[in-house]
């Protein structure tokens, strides 16, 4: 599972509040919820966060394997 866990710090490091985030247009309100619950996102979303946070993708987000059942 893509869990998103550095993104709050990133943002906050870079001084971007979340209503910044929704409101600059690039991410919806849905899919900001998504990424704070781990929610799936697609590649445009990825894309937007990379070019307004300026980094690559794993400084936000991580690959944990799903736990077995």
């Amino acid at each position: 599972m893509i869990v998103y866990p550095k993104l709050a710090q990133l943002l906050r490091e870079r001084g971007i509040s979340s209503y910044t985030v929704k409101r600059s247009g690039l991410i919806g309100q849905a899919t900001f919820k998504k990424l704070q619950t781990g929610g799936h996102i697609d590649t445009r979303t990825i894309d937007a966060l990379c070019k307004m946070l300026d980094c690559q993708p794993g400084a936000f987000l991580e690959y944990v394997p799903d736990q077995p059942q």
